[in-house]
């Protein structure tokens, strides 16, 4: 599995030139707004701090909201990247196998149960609801003879969001909190707090990394069953390990800005086309790709009226999806 050496550079570049584009979008975002501040006054918010009403926005609104879009997309862009990898499935997404609609659901009970739940909790019951989703679809996917079966997890992972929704959506009526469900279903990272990002980020962070390191077997397990197992590679094991790893990193994504679709769908396969099938460049590019996606649906969102963030994504999204099913679901 090693590196084609004449790709090397062209890769390295593609990773300075992504790196570059999502630090100047970050940058842009903490300008941009219902009130514009000029890059001075950013600058001054950040390293001249005054008890200004402009610093304290951007210091304490505008930074927490964008720094959740890179690390809710970097979560969701790997996540589906791990999911595709895992299943052989092309079309596979954490929002369309259950994963978000389970996490969306349990912290719906959770709510219910206590409306001034923290953020730690939240984590927690997200993550425990992507668990559920994520083990109804697989083990839905593995009920037969011959192991998973794409067309039956797909089919599995639409019928168990339809219903883990509609049971959110229920528990929000009759518990009347259907304002604080209607967040995480529409999904967005207005509001989030520095105290969130305490909590989130570690998290994010230290899954990517070890999914980054393990990351050989995954590309592995990526190539089939047998192909795998002639490497050495458990794939039990890996597959169960892989699979924690992205409802870790789904859970904590709906329990931060609630549950968007297509990311995971869309990244891998642009991460794919950039560097190839090794997990080990897909992983990070993926990170990178999906941070800067929601970057940009974040500012799009902003600019026209705080527009939900899962429908500014699903106007790129469903496309996509389209163009995916079209050509069978092969990989790009």
């Amino acid at each position: 599995m090693k590196l084609n050496n004449r790709r090397k550079l062209p890769i390295k570049l593609w990773g300075v030139i992504l790196l570059a584009v999502l630090l100047l979008l970050l940058i842009l975002s903490f300008c941009l707004g219902s009130e514009n501040y000029s890059l001075q006054e950013v600058y001054n918010a950040l390293f001249n701090y005054r008890n200004i009403e402009s610093h304290n926005i951007i210091r304490d609104i505008r930074i927490p909201r964008e720094i959740a879009a890179v690390l809710v997309g970097m979560a969701l862009a790997c996540s589906g990247a791990i999911m595709q990898g895992v299943t052989k499935n092309a079309l596979a997404d954490p929002s369309l196998l259950g994963l978000n609609a389970g996490a969306s659901m349990v912290i719906s009970i959770l709510l219910a149960i206590n409306s001034g739940a923290n953020f730690l909790a939240l984590m927690i019951a997200g993550f425990i609801g992507a668990v559920i989703g994520g083990s109804i679809v697989m083990l839905i996917g593995m009920s037969r003879r011959g192991g998973f079966n794409t067309m039956r997890i797909i089919l599995a992972g639409a019928a168990v969001t339809a219903l883990l929704t509609a049971l959110a959506d229920g528990i929000a009526l009759f518990f009347k909190i259907n304002q604080s469900i209607t967040f995480f279903i529409a999904g967005g990272v207005a509001g989030t707090t520095w105290q969130q990002i305490f909590y989130a980020a570690p998290v994010i962070i230290s899954v990517l990394l070890i999914t980054t390191i393990g990351a050989r077997q995954l590309t592995a397990l990526s190539l089939g069953e047998e192909m795998a197992q002639g490497l050495g590679v458990n794939t039990g094991v890996i597959r169960t390990v892989f699979s924690i790893l992205t409802m870790i990193l789904a859970g904590v994504a709906v329990a931060l800005v609630g549950s968007l679709a297509f990311v995971g769908l869309m990244v891998p396969h642009i991460a794919r086309f950039i560097v190839g099938t090794d997990y080990r460049l897909i992983i990070p590019f993926s990170a990178l790709i999906g941070g800067t996606f929601i970057v940009i649906a974040d500012i799009v969102a902003r600019m026209t009226g705080e527009n939900p963030l899962g429908a500014i994504i699903s106007l790129v999204g469903v496309p996509f999806f389209i163009y995916l099913v079209r050509r069978d679901g092969k990989i790009l």
